[in-house]
């Protein structure tokens, strides 16, 4: 029998902030109040999450300029790891560097081959400020350097160069949620 809610099962889905909202290059704060308004907002992180059908999501993408993310997302060996980090550190990239397809539900639709280590450790705390580390390798250490990177203020078309940078620019800018904004 479960013996703990379902996380986002009481949060508030809200607004996903897109590609050209200044929050998402703007370095985010740290938490100072571990009240309940952090435990409100991580709710609706993993609401909006979940609606969205991603597998991470960093609180500037909702709009709110904090260093927080939460995930659920598998490894390549499909063990699902679910949690939220408040006021993560990326100690650690290291290994093989891989690209692979990487996505954003800030750029909705829009995909690229993105390089990123095969192994990241995040240091931080949870909702009540106890100390947390994570380790990931493979998707999921690709998702915590992607949230991580939120962060500090960059979108994963800021580590492209080239050609793959154009191409994923040029399609965000004919996106259909690009031109209604």
């Amino acid at each position: 029998m479960r013996n703990r809610t379902i996380p986002g099962s009481s949060g508030q889905v809200r607004a996903m902030t897109l590609l050209g909202d200044p929050v998402l290059h703007t370095p985010c704060e740290p938490v100072t109040d571990f009240g309940p308004s952090l435990s409100r907002l991580i709710e609706d992180m993993f609401a909006t999450m979940y609606a969205a059908e991603g597998v991470g999501l960093a609180a500037n993408q909702i709009g709110v300029g904090l260093r927080v993310f939460v995930y659920d997302c598998p490894d390549d060996e499909d063990v699902r790891h679910l949690g939220h980090i408040v006021n993560p550190r990326l100690l650690e990239a290291d290994g093989v560097t891989v690209r692979g397809a990487e996505g954003c539900l800030s750029l909705p639709g829009i995909e690229a081959g993105t390089e990123r280590f095969d192994r990241a450790v995040v240091e931080g705390v949870d909702l009540l400020g106890t100390p947390v580390r994570v380790e990931g390798t493979g998707f999921f250490a690709r998702c915590l350097q992607h949230e991580c990177d939120h962060l500090e203020g960059m979108v994963y078309p800021d580590r492209l160069s080239g050609w793959r940078r154009a191409k994923a620019l040029r399609a965000a800018r004919r996106a259909k949620w690009a031109r209604g904004a």
